[in-house]
């Protein structure tokens, strides 16, 4: 735009020049090329304007997104919390013998530690006995990040 401006203002400045060097026909050609400036100059204002408002209609657009992404990221939370709670207290119901060894048997220990994590602490602690001593040590790291944090995050899964 500041270049458009400038070739304007040095086209003028040439009108100007030749205003006392050439003839009426190179006078009327500088004019022609400078009406011609001035249009392109408008479209360009035009075709800025228009760029300028999708811009702002796609600026509206994230931040709508942005904001239904976060949403659903807590409901994604919130439903991952409620699973583990409930298969939290299904362990809870198994013999502990049996789930520590299901415990054990899992590739994930993230997704065993949110297990232990909303167990009743008697109850997860007698499971914990039957878990694989590898196991144990992945889950007790998992929940002291878990408790030091002061909310479980979401799992992956």
């Amino acid at each position: 735009m500041r270049y458009l401006t400038k070739l304007l203002t040095i086209l003028t400045a040439v009108n100007l020049i030749t205003n006392f060097s050439y003839g009426e026909v190179e006078k009327k050609e500088i004019q022609k090329e400078i009406q011609r400036l001035e249009k392109l100059k408008l479209e360009v204002k035009k075709l800025i304007e228009k760029n300028n408002l999708l811009l702002e209609e796609i600026e509206k657009k994230r931040k709508k997104l942005e904001k239904e992404k976060k949403e659903f990221e807590k409901i994604v939370q919130k439903v991952n919390q409620e699973r583990y709670k409930k298969l939290g207290k299904v362990f809870e119901k198994m013999e502990p013998e049996m789930a520590g060894e299901k415990i054990s048997k899992m590739k994930d220990p993230l997704k065993a530690a949110y297990i232990i994590y909303n167990m009743k602490p008697r109850l997860a602690g007698e499971v914990m006995n039957y878990v694989k001593p590898e196991m144990v040590d992945k889950i007790v790291k998992i929940l002291t990040e878990i408790k030091n944090q002061n909310n479980p995050p979401s799992s992956q899964n």
